[in-house]
């Protein structure tokens, strides 16, 4: 089976907007927690930046939500990479000045970007076949690897090019956020049409029987579906943040430069994204349970082998994170997939966009929590603590006994 036209042209323009975006969204995780810490001369808060960038992201999820399910997936996400940019350029501005007031309120408007770029994974599946849902969720996360691999590398050139400008190194990567959101949402506000939410629509109206006998059934699945797919999004979520946030801190804590924690968290962005298209295929191919069952046990072994690493070896922590990011993509691509399934296209953005609050509420809690955890023990206790925890998903799944949709398969 192949795509239809739509659906191959509205992959094409959501692709070309994650690979800015992946830039945008690397610059919070590279350097957030270190422009924090030499903020405010303590490392007890360096885990203050995700958890407000991840606040900003669960209001701006909902935000994007409501839009996209009003107007279409083109205006909401060109929208949400707007006003990431507008954050990004008010957190080069507080470093410039000193101003730790406007970083807070700077990292929660940030946040939007965060939440655009998982938003965009839904837009990718809107006009998808059932059977080809996984793939087309992974098309659109891969494509944010170019950009997160790329941004974290540019660590130092940007700082450089901020030292220029009179602007504190750390704020560099921020700069280019701000232009990578904006470009981003120039593309989806002129290229994405047809609006795939709004064709997705349109289609099922035109196709759609009433069977009221099974109204009830299908009713009951769904909401079965959204809780199970969000509460495999939420753990993984919580995991990979908290473990992924004080990485960079516990390298500095260890003699590593800025340059060392950037490919680390370049190879850690890498292994978010760049796994998708084989993720895809799994979920689609031996179903949404299985995936989200391996999602958990592989956070288990990044945390058992971040949390044992020596902390002089950045070949292991740089493994550990690569796994972290593999294990946050097995679990992001099963458990979108799920909620698709379950939700109809009539409040199908809207739902999806609360489950993205809840998820990023819940990877809020794993930044904040993350450096009062290292400040109070360890990194290692922190990875440890994540590890175990991402072992109940499966339970989670076990109890509710997902199913793999019915649909033929190719």
């Amino acid at each position: 089976m192949t795509e239809p036209v739509e659906q191959r042209h509205i992959l094409r323009v959501l692709i070309a907007a994650q690979v800015l975006s992946g830039a945008g969204l690397a610059a919070g995780i590279t350097v957030g927690a270190l422009l924090a810490q030499d903020m405010l001369g303590t490392t007890g808060l360096s885990g203050l930046p995700s958890a407000l960038f991840t606040i900003g992201s669960a209001a701006a999820a909902a935000w994007i939500g409501r839009l996209s399910q009003r107007w279409g997936r083109r205006v909401g996400l060109a929208s949400g990479y707007a006003v990431g940019a507008l954050g990004s350029a008010g957190v080069v501005m507080a470093a410039t000045l000193g101003s730790v007031a406007l970083l807070y309120v700077s990292l929660f408007v940030y946040g939007a970007g965060t939440a655009t770029n998982l938003q965009a994974r839904y837009a990718g599946a809107d006009l998808a076949a059932p059977a080809r849902r996984g793939r087309a969720v992974s098309t659109v996360l891969v494509a944010t690897t170019l950009g997160g691999v790329l941004g974290p590398n540019l660590v130092s050139p940007t700082g450089s090019l901020a030292v220029s400008w009179g602007i504190p190194p750390l704020a560099g990567p921020f700069l280019l956020a701000s232009a990578a959101y904006a470009i981003a949402a120039v593309v989806l506000g002129t290229a994405l049409r047809p609006d795939p939410l709004l064709l997705a629509r349109d289609r099922e109206n035109v196709v759609r029987t009433t069977v009221a006998s099974g109204f009830l059934r299908v009713r009951e699945r769904a909401q079965r579906g959204v809780v199970v797919g969000a509460l495999v999004m939420i753990l993984t979520q919580i995991v990979m943040v908290a473990v992924m946030t004080m990485a960079p801190v516990h390298m500095a804590a260890h003699g590593h430069g800025v340059a060392a924690a950037g490919v680390v968290i370049a190879v850690h962005v890498a292994a978010m994204y760049l796994p998708s298209p084989v993720s895809g295929w799994l979920v689609d191919r031996h179903g949404r349970a299985v995936v989200a069952v391996s999602s958990g046990l592989t956070l288990l072994v990044a945390g058992l082998l971040a949390a044992f690493a020596p902390g002089d070896s950045v070949v292991l922590l740089t493994a550990a994170l690569a796994l972290l990011g593999l294990g946050w993509n097995l679990g992001l691509i099963s458990g979108t997939a799920i909620i698709t399934d379950t939700v109809s296209v009539e409040s199908r953005a809207a739902t999806q966009g609360l489950v993205d609050v809840g998820i990023a509420v819940a990877g809020a809690g794993g930044g904040l929590v993350s450096g009062l955890v290292v400040a109070a023990s360890s990194y290692p206790v922190l990875a440890l603590t994540g590890g175990i925890l991402a072992l109940a998903i499966i339970p989670i799944v076990a109890i509710t006994s997902v199913r793999q949709p019915d649909v033929e398969a190719e």
